[in-house]
């Protein structure tokens, strides 16, 4: 699949299970005091569980399909177009689905209010319940 930006550098497998690779947009500045990445997930890459401490972030979705779960939520699924405002402190995760790749823009707001812990991974099982639909 085509994206808009080229794909960036592997993400690495610390966390994130599968393939999944970032081209960072914008570098940190205390004018927009806002990070702004492109992020493309192979069929079946998510990353794990994490948390975005005193700031928020939003997905701009931009190819394929993937998927987006708060913690004691059925996953949503995504498609091109999809916009998902994360709040400040919710446990979350998001991916491509099984078959089909996914990109999304990520934006990551107000982050001199804090950055984000990375959790445990989404195992296969929560990934499989996840994306059954």
């Amino acid at each position: 699949m085509s994206t808009i930006f080229p794909k960036g550098q592997h993400c690495g497998n610390e966390n994130f299970i599968g393939n999944a690779y970032i081209n960072y947009l914008t570098k940190n500045d205390d004018v927009y005091d806002a990070k702004f990445y492109d992020v493309y997930f192979e069929a079946g890459a998510r990353n794990n569980w994490h948390i975005h401490n005193g700031n928020g972030q939003i997905l701009l979705c931009t190819q394929g399909m993937g998927f987006y779960q708060e913690w004691g939520q059925p996953a949503r699924r995504l498609v091109k177009g999809d916009v998902v405002e994360i709040m400040p402190g919710v446990k979350h995760w998001h991916g491509a689905a099984s078959d089909s790749d996914f990109t999304h823009i990520g934006i990551n707001t107000q982050i001199s209010k804090g950055s984000y812990t990375w959790l445990e991974p989404v195992s296969d099982e929560e990934y499989k319940i996840a994306t059954k639909n």
